[in-house]
C-alpha cells in the first residue's frame, strides 16, 4: 500500500481482541513469546511495530492468521 497524500499508511492489529478471545494477559502472551508486557501493550494500543518475527509469534501463539491480526490502515492528517 502506497502512502497517500492525505495520510500515512500504518500497522494496524486486533491483538486486544484476540487476546480477550483467549483469556491470556499481556503479561502471559509477553513471557510466551518472550517480550515485555510492556511490548505487548505497545503493539496493542500502535505505538510500536513488531518485527515480522514478532508477528507470527503471536499469530501463533494465538491461533491466527498474521494478516488477520495485523493490517494496514491508513491514517488521515
Amino acid at each position: 500500500m502506497e502512502t497517500t497524500r492525505n495520510g500515512k499508511t500504518r500497522l494496524g492489529n486486533r491483538l486486544k481482541v484476540a487476546r480477550a478471545e483467549h483469556g491470556i494477559s499481556q503479561e502471559e502472551l509477553a513471557r510466551q513469546v518472550g517480550v515485555t508486557r510492556q511490548t505487548i501493550s505497545s503493539i496493542e494500543t500502535g505505538t510500536y511495530c513488531p518485527s515480522a518475527l514478532l508477528a507470527f509469534r503471536l499469530a501463533q501463539r494465538l491461533t491466527e492468521n498474521v494478516d488477520e491480526l495485523f493490517y494496514l490502515e491508513e491514517e488521515t492528517s
